[in-house]
C-alpha cells in the first residue's frame, strides 16, 4: 500500500490539543513526509501554517464529553484515503512510518479484549445499557470485543465503513443518554459488531513501534470563568437537543 492510499486523523478541540497536533504534523513530515493528517477542531485558521494538516471546522456533538466525536474525523479520512489511522492528539511519531501495510477492510486494533470482561472489570455500571443494545441488535456478547481507543486503524469494506461510523454515533448516543460519557471503546466494540467486522491485528504493532504518547495532562488548557459558563450552557444545550433528536428513533432511545 502507498503513502497516497492512507493517511491520519486526530480530533482536536481546545488550545491544548492543538498545540499537539502541530507537533505530530512535525513529526509526520519528519518521519512520513506527503502522509496528510485529517483534523477536525474547533480553531481551524489556527493549524493554517501546517501545510500537511487539512483541517475541518468543528464544534462538539457529544454531550459532556467528545471521545464519539472522533469518528467524525475518520469519516472524512475514509471519504479521501482507503485506510485512516487514528491518534488520539497528545501523541508523537518517533520513527519512520512503514508505507508497504496492506491494511485488512474493517477495523484494526492491538489492545482488544472480551467487551463483557472489560465492562465488569472497570466500567459494570455500564452492563445494564450494554445488555439492552445487545438484545436490540442480537448480538452475541460473548464474541464481542472491546476496542483500544488512542491507536487504530479503519478501513474502507465496501460501504461497511461508513455504516459502523453511524451505528458508532448512535450508540455512543444511546450511552450519553443514559448518563455514559466516557469508554468509546465499549462504542467502538458494539458498532463493529453490529456490522458484523471481526477485529484485526496485523499491522497495528508497526504504528504502536513508531508512535509515543505524551498524555494529555502534561500541558493544561488556561480556562477562564467565561469559558466555563461557556462549558455548562453548551452541556445543556447538548443535552435537550440530544433529547429532542433521539424522539425520531423513540423504541430505541427509549424502550
Amino acid at each position: 500500500m502507498g503513502k497516497q492510499d492512507f493517511c491520519f486523523c486526530t480530533l482536536a478541540l481546545g488550545s491544548k490539543y492543538r498545540f499537539f497536533v502541530k507537533q505530530l504534523a512535525q513529526d509526520l513530515k519528519v518521519y512520513s513526509p506527503g502522509t496528510m493528517l485529517v483534523v477536525y477542531t474547533d480553531v481551524p485558521e489556527d493549524l493554517k501554517s501546517q501545510g500537511n494538516i487539512l483541517a475541518v471546522k468543528h464544534q462538539q456533538e457529544g454531550i459532556l464529553l467528545c471521545y464519539h466525536d472522533k469518528r467524525l474525523p475518520i469519516a472524512k479520512a475514509l471519504s479521501e484515503f482507503r485506510s485512516a489511522i487514528f491518534l488520539d492528539a497528545d501523541m508523537r511519531i518517533v520513527a519512520p512510518v512503514p508505507d508497504d501495510i496492506n491494511w485488512n477492510p474493517g477495523i484494526t486494533a492491538g489492545h482488544q479484549e472480551n467487551l463483557l470482561e472489560h465492562i465488569e472489570k472497570y466500567t459494570p455500571e455500564k452492563l445494564d445499557c450494554t445488555h439492552k443494545l445487545a438484545l436490540k441488535f442480537k448480538l452475541d456478547l460473548a464474541s464481542t470485543k472491546y476496542i483500544g481507543e488512542c491507536i487504530f486503524i479503519v478501513t474502507r469494506d465496501e460501504g461497511k465503513e461508513q455504516e459502523f461510523i453511524q451505528e458508532w454515533g448512535k450508540i455512543g448516543r444511546y450511552f450519553e443518554l443514559n448518563k455514559h460519557h466516557s469508554g468509546e471503546g465499549t462504542v467502538m466494540g458494539l458498532a463493529a459488531a453490529k456490522v458484523g467486522w471481526d477485529v484485526h491485528r496485523e499491522g497495528w504493532e508497526a504504528i504502536r513501534n513508531v508512535t509515543h504518547h505524551l498524555g494529555g495532562a502534561s500541558i493544561q488548557d488556561k480556562s477562564t470563568s467565561w469559558d466555563n459558563f461557556k462549558r455548562r450552557l453548551g452541556y445543556h444545550w447538548r443535552l435537550n437537543k440530544g433529547r429532542f433528536l433521539a424522539l425520531q428513533d423513540f423504541n430505541f432511545y427509549y424502550k
